[in-house]
C-alpha cells in the first residue's frame, strides 16, 4: 500500500467515526445521511478531482485533500482553495466557494472555515461532525469567530480595573482569532471573576455554545462552581446560574443543555477514554501528584459522543505545568480557543500559549491597588534542620512504617548519620519539629506585635505522616486541644476536607492548619496571616502558589470575626524553616526592602534626593500598609494635605514608577513612538527617573504631609521585641545571603534568552526540534561564548551558584565537570529538567533504561558487545552524540575501529547508533 493509499484508509475511518457516510462516486447517494463524503469527485474543467467532496443535508459544503503522512499541510491550502471554487455550476452548494476545507494525512488534519472573517487555517484533532458544519450554515455571522468581532464594550460589569483590562484584552485577542491567550494575574486579584465575566459575555453576546472550565483538582472545581453561583450579571443582577446551566461534573455524563461545564482534566481524560466513571480520589490530587506516576503523554482517541467542536472556549485554571506535556493532548483535543489563567507562568506556559500574554498584573501592582497585601519573611534555623544529626551505636531508636505509623523499638547496631534532606522522610527527629514549633510559638510577639490570639497559620508539611507529627507537636507546644490545630490533607477522614477548609476560613478554630499540598493552589483563605514552610519546594511555580495563599485582602470586620485582636490585614508573614526563600525559586520579592530603616527616615531620604529603587519600593509598601489601617477621617485629612491624592494613590504611583511596562510606555510617549517601538536602555532609565520624580513630588514638596504621615504611622503601631533563650541557631527576618549566586543565575538565564537565536546550541535546546540534535562543535561554541569577556563564566561557577540556591535539586556539585555539562545547565535553566544533574549521570541513567528495555524485548548482548556499548556510552556523555566515523578515533581505533564495530554488532550498527543517539542524548 502506498503512503497516500494508507492515508486515505485512515481518513475514511476518521470521517466515518465523525458521523460521515463515506461513498465512492459511482455509488454515491448524497441523501444517505446528514453528512456524506464522496471519494474522487470530478470538478469543473481545470480543477481536477477532490479527494473527498463533503455533502451536508444534500448540498456540497466542503472538500478534503488527502496527502501522505509527513506532508507539510500548509503548502496544500492553495490546492484545496482551488477545489473549493471548482464545483460544477449545476450542482447544489451551501455557498460558493465551498466553505469547509480540510487537508489531512490520517495523522494530521488542518481546517479552514471560509465563513469566518479573515479565514485562517488551524490544526484540528479530528474532522468535525456533519451536525457541527450544519450549525455554521445559518445567517451571518454564523460562526463564533464572526460574532466575536461584534462584542459590545465592557460597560456595566462590576470589575476592578485590572479585571476590566483582562476581559477587554482577552476579547481583543479572540476577535483577532488568536487560538491561545494567557492571563497572568497575581493570586487574589480576581482571575476567576474576570474569567466568569468573559464567559458570560461570550455566551450572551457571541452565542458561544459551551464553555469548559478546566481545573486540576476536584476541590478547585467545587470552588469554581460557587463563584459561578455567586456571580451577578451586570444586566439585571440575576445569578449566572439562573440564566445559564452550569454543570460541575461528578459523573462522566455532560448535560446537553449545560452552557458551562466545570471538570478536572483527570475526569475529562477518563471521558475521552470512554470510561463510565473516574476514581474520585484521583480527582482530589493535583496533576503534580500524578506526574510521577505517568511518564509518557496520555493517549487520546476520538470520541463520537464528545466531538472536537463540543466546546467553543476552554478556560484552564491554574493547571499544573504537566498539562503542557503529559496532558496536553487532552487540552488540545477540542477545536476551541484556549485561555490560560495563572499567577505564576513558567517558560513552558508562555510557550504553550504562543507567547500571547493578553494580561500581566503582578504582585506589586496588586499591592498598590489594595488587591493583595505584601509579605515579610521570618527565618528559623536549627542545627538539625541545617546539618542533620548523628546517633551513636547502641542507642535505642523507634522505627515505624510511614503509612501504618506503628512504632517498634530497637537498639542501633551501627552509628546512624543523616543529613537535613532525610528529615521527616527517612528519619523523624521529633525534637527538631518541636524546637521549630516552640520557637515559632515564642517568637509570635515579634512576628505580630501586640497579639494574644495566634494568627491564622497554614503549615506546609512534607507528607501526610509528617503532617501528623506536626499537628501533634503543635497541640502540645501551644497547650491546646484538637480544635486548635487540624490536619487538612487528602487522607483526612471523619470530615470532608472542604468542610475543614471552610471552618479555617470562617470560624475561630482551627487557628493552625497543617497540609501537604491540598491548600497549595487556588484555595481562598482570606484571614490567613502566616504561611510556614516545613518542606522544601522544587518548583518555582508551586512555591509562588503556596506563598500566594497569604496575599488575599479581607474586610476588617471579617478578619476580626475570626481573629479578635487583629485590626487590619496589611501584610502576611512567611515563616521559613527550610531555607525555601533563600533559593532562586521566588520570582516575587517583598516590596519592603529597607526593613531596618524607619518610615520617617525613608521620607527624609527621599525628600533630600534619594531615588534608589529599594527605597522607593519600601516607601510605597509602607504607604500601602498605612492606608489599610486608616479611618475615614485620617484618610480624608491626608488626602487633603496631598492635594487630593489618597495614601493608596501615593503608594500606587511609587510602585508603578518601578514597573518596567510603565517605564516602557513612558519612554514611548516621550519619544512619540508607537507600541512596537523598543526603547533603548538610556531611554528606559530616563523614563524611570521621570516617573519616580513625578511620584515623589507630593511627598517632597509638602512638609506638613510628611510630618502627619509619620505621626499617624507612629500612633498606629506597637512594637514588642522578645529574645528567646532556646537552641535556635538563628531566627529573624530574612536578609538575602545568596545575592551573588542569585545575580549570576539571573544573568545566566538572561544570556540564554538573549542569545537563543544567535548560538546554535541554545537554539536547539530552547526549541528542541525533533530532527536536529546537538553536535559537540555546537556545545563548544556555547562554552566559549560564556567564558569570553565580559562574563568569564565557567561550568563550575554556574553549577556552584545553583547548588547554593537550590541545593536539594542539584547533584554533582563537587564533581569534575565535562564540557557537556553545559547542556544540563541550559536544560535546568529552561525548566526542562527538575534536577541539575551532570550530563554523564543522565546518559548513564538513560543507558541503563535502554539496556533494560532491550533485554525485556528478548535482546541479549555478549560480553564483548557490552564492553563496546560501555565505550559508546562514555563517548556520548563526553561528545553529545556518536557517528560511525567516530570509530576511527580513540578509544575505538585502538580496538579495531569501524571494521571491528561492524564485526561486533553486524549490519545493524547504524540503526543501533541512531537509536542510542535518540535515547541517550534526549
Amino acid at each position: 500500500m502506498t503512503p497516500e493509499a494508507a492515508a486515505r484508509v485512515a481518513i475514511d475511518a476518521q470521517l466515518a467515526a465523525a458521523g460521515w457516510v463515506v461513498q465512492d462516486r459511482d455509488a454515491a447517494n448524497p441523501k444517505a445521511g446528514l453528512g456524506v463524503a464522496i471519494r474522487e469527485f470530478p470538478l469543473a474543467a481545470g480543477h481536477g478531482f477532490a479527494d473527498y467532496l463533503l455533502y451536508v443535508d444534500g448540498k456540497a459544503a466542503g472538500v478534503v485533500e488527502a496527502k501522505p503522512e509527513g506532508t507539510p499541510l500548509s503548502g496544500v491550502e492553495i490546492q484545496t482553495g482551488r477545489y473549493a471554487q471548482g464545483l460544477p455550476a449545476y450542482l447544489p452548494a451551501v455557498a460558493r466557494p465551498l466553505p469547509f476545507l480540510y487537508e489531512a494525512t490520517g495523522e494530521e488534519c488542518r481546517f479552514t472555515n471560509l465563513l469566518d472573517p479573515e479565514p485562517r487555517s488551524r490544526r484540528v484533532f479530528h474532522f468535525h461532525t456533519p451536525e457541527e458544519l450544519a450549525d455554521w450554515l445559518g445567517p451571518p455571522p454564523s460562526t463564533l469567530r464572526g460574532r466575536l468581532a461584534g462584542l459590545p464594550p465592557v460597560g456595566g460589569e462590576k470589575l476592578w480595573a485590572a479585571q476590566r483590562r483582562a476581559v477587554e484584552n482577552l476579547e481583543r485577542s479572540l476577535a483577532e482569532q488568536r487560538p491561545r491567550s494567557l492571563i497572568q494575574m497575581a493570586t487574589g486579584s480576581g482571575k476567576t471573576f474576570a474569567a466568569i465575566t468573559a464567559a458570560y459575555r461570550l455566551i450572551k453576546h457571541a452565542d458561544a455554545r459551551r464553555v469548559l472550565f478546566l481545573v486540576d483538582r476536584a476541590n478547585l472545581g467545587r470552588q469554581a462552581l460557587k463563584e459561578f453561583q455567586l456571580y451577578r450579571t451586570p444586566d439585571d443582577g440575576r445569578a449566572f446560574t439562573d440564566l445559564y446551566n452550569v454543570q460541575h461534573l461528578t459523573s462522566n455524563k455532560i448535560d446537553p443543555v449545560a452552557r458551562v461545564v466545570i471538570t478536572t482534566i483527570q475526569r475529562l481524560y477518563s471521558m475521552l477514554q470512554g470510561e463510565e466513571a473516574v476514581d474520585e480520589e484521583r480527582e482530589e490530587h493535583s496533576l503534580a501528584a500524578l506526574e510521577g506516576v505517568l511518564q509518557e503523554p496520555v493517549p487520546v482517541a476520538y470520541r463520537r459522543d464528545l466531538p472536537v467542536g463540543f466546546f467553543d472556549v476552554v478556560f484552564i485554571d491554574e493547571c499544573h505545568r504537566s498539562i503542557y506535556t503529559l496532558w496536553r493532548q487532552v487540552v488540545e483535543y477540542f477545536d476551541a480557543f484556549l485561555v490560560g489563567l495563572t499567577a505564576t507562568p513558567s517558560r513552558q506556559t508562555f510557550g504553550f500559549f504562543e507567547r500571547n500574554l493578553v494580561m500581566e498584573y503582578g504582585h506589586p501592582q496588586a499591592v498598590a491597588d489594595r488587591v493583595n497585601v505584601d509579605f515579610e519573611v521570618y527565618r528559623i534555623r536549627t542545627r538539625i534542620s541545617e546539618e542533620g544529626s548523628q546517633v551513636e551505636a547502641g542507642a535505642w531508636v523507634g522505627k515505624r512504617d510511614r503509612r501504618r505509623r506503628v512504632p517498634r523499638w530497637e537498639r542501633l547496631d551501627d552509628e546512624l548519620t543523616y543529613g537535613a534532606s532525610a528529615l521527616d522522610r527517612a528519619v523523624v527527629a521529633r525534637d527538631q519539629i518541636r524546637t521549630v514549633i516552640r520557637t515559632f510559638r515564642d517568637r509570635l510577639p515579634e512576628i505580630f506585635p501586640g497579639r494574644t490570639h495566634v494568627p491564622k497559620t497554614l503549615i506546609f508539611a512534607k507528607d501526610d505522616s509528617h503532617a501528623e507529627d506536626v499537628v501533634e507537636i503543635v497541640r502540645q507546644e501551644f497547650a491546646k486541644g484538637n480544635d486548635f490545630a487540624q490536619k487538612i490533607t487528602y487522607r483526612t477522614t471523619g470530615a470532608k476536607p472542604e468542610d475543614l477548609i471552610q471552618a479555617f476560613r470562617t470560624a475561630y478554630d482551627p487557628r493552625i492548619a497543617v497540609t501537604v499540598d491540598m491548600i497549595a493552589t487556588g484555595t481562598d483563605v482570606k484571614p490567613l496571616e502566616i504561611v510556614m514552610f516545613l518542606r522544601a519546594v522544587k518548583s518555582r511555580n508551586f512555591f509562588e502558589q503556596m506563598k500566594g495563599r497569604g496575599v488575599r485582602v479581607i474586610d476588617r470586620n471579617d478578619l476580626v470575626a475570626v481573629t479578635p485582636d487583629a485590626t487590619v490585614k496589611d501584610h502576611f508573614v512567611i515563616v521559613d524553616c527550610v531555607g525555601v526563600t533563600e533559593t532562586d525559586l521566588s520570582d516575587t520579592q517583598p516590596l519592603e526592602r529597607k526593613r531596618s530603616v524607619g518610615f520617617g527616615k525613608l521620607l527624609e531620604t527621599v525628600t533630600f534626593g534619594n531615588r534608589d529603587a529599594d527605597v522607593i519600593s519600601s516607601l510605597g509598601s509602607r504607604l500601602a500598609r498605612l492606608d489599610l489601617r486608616l479611618g475615614d477621617a485620617e484618610r480624608g485629612e491626608l488626602t487633603g494635605l496631598a492635594g487630593g491624592l489618597a495614601p493608596r494613590h501615593l503608594a500606587a504611583a511609587l510602585l508603578d514608577a518601578l514597573d518596567p511596562d510603565r517605564q516602557a510606555e513612558q519612554a514611548r510617549r516621550t519619544a512619540v513612538a508607537g507600541p512596537d517601538f523598543e526603547p533603548t536602555p538610556e531611554q528606559l532609565d530616563a523614563a524611570e527617573a521621570a516617573l519616580i520624580e513625578e511620584a515623589v513630588e507630593p511627598l517632597v514638596t509638602r512638609a506638613e504631609l510628611r510630618a502627619r504621615l509619620v505621626e499617624i504611622k507612629r500612633a498606629s503601631e506597637q512594637v514588642i521585641d522578645e529574645v528567646s533563650q532556646d537552641q535556635i541557631l538563628d531566627a529573624g527576618f530574612s536578609r538575602d545571603s545568596a545575592d551573588r549566586a542569585r545575580t549570576l543565575v539571573t544573568s545566566w538565564r538572561e544570556f540564554i534568552e538573549e542569545n537563543r537565536d544567535q548560538i546554535t546550541a541554545l537554539q536547539v535546546l530552547y526549541s528542541r526540534p525533533y530532527r536536529h540534535r546537538l553536535s559537540f562543535a555546537e556545545v563548544k561554541e556555547l562554552a566559549y561564548a560564556i567564558e569570553a569577556p565580559p562574563r568569564r563564566w565557567t561550568i563550575e561557577t554556574l553549577w556552584n551558584a545553583y547548588d547554593q540556591l537550590e541545593h536539594d535539586r542539584v547533584r554533582g556539585a563537587s564533581a569534575q565537570h565535562l564540557l557537556t555539562d553545559i547542556v544540563s545547565l541550559v536544560r535546568f535553566a529552561l525548566e526542562q529538567d527538575d534536577e541539575l544533574v551532570p550530563y554523564q549521570s543522565r546518559v548513564d541513567e538513560r543507558f541503563a533504561s535502554w539496556l533494560a528495555q532491550q533485554e525485556q524485548g528478548g535482546k541479549r548482548f555478549s560480553d564483548e558487545q557490552r564492553r563496546w556499548l560501555g565505550w559508546i556510552k562514555k563517548h556520548v556523555a563526553a561528545n553529545v552524540r556518536i557517528e560511525v566515523e567516530d570509530f576511527e578515533y580513540a578509544p575505538f581505533a585502538q580496538r579495531g575501529g569501524v571494521g571491528k564495530a561492524y564485526e561486533v554488532f553486524g549490519e545493524g550498527l547504524g540503526v543501533m547508533l541512531e537509536e542510542l543517539n535518540e535515547e541517550l542524548a534526549a
